[in-house]
């Protein structure tokens, strides 16, 4: 007789699996905890923050035919590390589309207003304009954190990038306001819509490029639409990078707008985004 085999531990959650984890606590209530290492400047990273909220609010849809299409984020304040709360409300349930609401709070206090629409599937006729750039393939093996190496914050110790731009950002001298890279998450783990919540928002914003010196960018606004539904295939890699760009045409006033796209490794468009973000002068002596 053959000896019982011992159950396979499985591994435990990376840091991004783990630190956007939600937790139900009520009807439409959902807890979580900020992490500690996702600072972005002033506070926790905005695409983060877009992660934790999109999980809480694909738990409130409970129907995996339906998935996220657009959510869009207004941050109202930076959180501190520690617990946070986020209210979900579902607006109108279709017979194909959900729209839903979500509310980020901490302590009382406002963090972020998100709304989102989830659907079916639809046929149709497909038609595309946007391909994706001509770029070097991503290098194997290439270990994640290199950013922190050009002045990038703490959240980019849990991201492998590999820019596919010429120059240094914050070099000088007057160059266009785009950026583009290979992305993805140092712990093993396939793209699907959270991981494309965090992509969103992870790049070094467009404007670095064309100045001398890094500052500050906190987000205003982030709407990210989802152009397929994830997984596409039934036993994705979990190592897979993707490809993003961001590019930017006006600062004025201290605003900046941001467009961003995100390409998987056969070129198929997964995602699309724009933001209002606010390029802060440092204080003298800073």
């Amino acid at each position: 007789m053959a000896e019982p085999q011992p159950a396979e531990v499985p591994a435990p959650p990376g840091p991004f699996e783990r630190d956007t984890a939600v937790t139900a606590a009520g009807e439409g209530r959902f807890d979580a905890v900020v992490g500690e290492d996702w600072r972005a400047g002033r506070g926790p990273h905005g695409g983060y923050l877009a992660a934790i909220i999109l999980r809480a609010l694909t738990l409130s849809v409970a129907d995996p035919a339906r998935a996220p299409r657009s959510l869009t984020i207004h941050y109202a304040r930076a959180p501190s590390p520690g617990p946070i709360t986020v209210h979900t409300t579902i607006e109108r349930q279709g017979r194909s589309l959900s729209t839903l609401s979500a509310r980020m709070e901490q302590d009382g206090k406002l963090i972020a207003l998100a709304l989102a629409a989830f659907s079916v599937s639809w046929t149709g006729r497909d038609l595309k304009d946007v391909e994706m750039p001509v770029v070097a393939p991503p290098e194997p093996g290439h270990p994640p954190g290199t950013a922190r190496s050009f002045g990038a914050p703490p959240f980019t110790d849990h991201l492998v990038l590999q820019p596919r731009v010429k120059d240094k950002p914050a070099h000088g001298g007057r160059r266009p306001m785009e950026f583009a890279a290979w992305l993805g998450l140092a712990e093993a783990r396939p793209i699907d819509a959270i991981a494309l919540a965090f992509f969103s928002d992870a790049l070094i914003p467009a404007p670095f490029p064309a100045i001398k010196e890094f500052a500050p960018a906190p987000t205003i606004d982030l709407t990210i639409h989802f152009r397929v539904a994830l997984p596409r295939t039934e036993h994705p890699d979990p190592h897979e990078l993707c490809f993003a760009q961001v590019k930017a045409g006006v600062i004025h006033e201290g605003f900046f707008e941001e467009d961003g796209v995100i390409w998987s490794t056969d070129g198929t468009l997964l995602a699309q985004s724009r933001q209002l973000a606010l390029l802060m002068a440092r204080p003298a002596g800073g």
